[in-house]
């Protein structure tokens, strides 16, 4: 086990380097026992301009949740590196984490409007399911559809999430779905709902990823 004295040492040293751009400081503290200090010094990498590819696949991969939550932030932008496995990720917070940054990518890598369908509607994590939906709005794929109406019907906060979701399609279904919404025993989501059908002219916007956020 790490020490805590140590572990804070070493994280606050691969977040100089990152500051100061010091590259080989950041490789040498990428492969420290900490996850924390891995993860930040993942982080000095990507500040500096040297994540390489190879590294942030690997990662992706790390055996600390920690780290592929940091990896699903800094994957955002680099579409060379799929966030597929991450979104079968035994741990909920990374789940969490890379469906906010398939929710980010544009366009959606191939298989991920299917894969976030499948957590919105089937995870246990309520969380989870949210942070799909959330992704399936801002994505706007016509094949996230059903996953976003199924999830009209789930508890409160992803009920809200969904019908927010549901801005970025249009058609009957769409409507149905947002003049029941008007019912909701949820204020919050009838307030979502009435919101939309008072602009019916506006047309489809798809609202940014609402489920997880950047890790500071």
């Amino acid at each position: 086990m790490t020490h805590p004295d140590s572990a804070h040492t070493g994280r606050r040293a691969a977040a100089v380097a990152g500051h100061e751009g010091d590259e080989a400081v950041a490789r040498r503290l990428w492969g420290d026992a900490d996850p924390s200090t891995r993860a930040t010094a993942l982080a000095a990498l990507a500040r500096m301009g040297s994540l390489d590819a190879p590294t942030l696949a690997d990662a992706v991969a790390d055996p600390s949740p920690t780290v592929r939550r940091r990896a699903a932030t800094l994957a955002v932008d680099r579409p060379e590196i799929s966030l597929l496995a991450l979104l079968e990720d035994p741990d909920p917070g990374v789940i969490e984490q890379a469906a906010w940054a398939c929710g980010e990518r544009s366009p959606a890598e191939a298989g991920v409007v299917e894969a976030l369908a499948t957590l919105a509607t089937g995870h246990d994590d309520p969380l989870c399911r949210e942070a799909a939906v959330a992704a399936l709005g801002a994505v706007g794929d016509e094949a996230g559809l059903a996953a976003v109406l199924a999830a009209t019907t789930d508890r409160a906060t992803v009920r809200r999430r969904a019908v927010i979701a549901l801005a970025a399609f249009e058609g009957p279904h769409v409507d149905a779905a947002l003049e029941r919404a008007t019912d909701d025993r949820d204020w919050q989501v009838r307030q979502a709902a009435e919101d939309q059908l008072s602009e019916p002219d506006a047309g489809p916007d798809p609202p940014a990823c609402a489920g997880a956020r950047p890790d500071a």
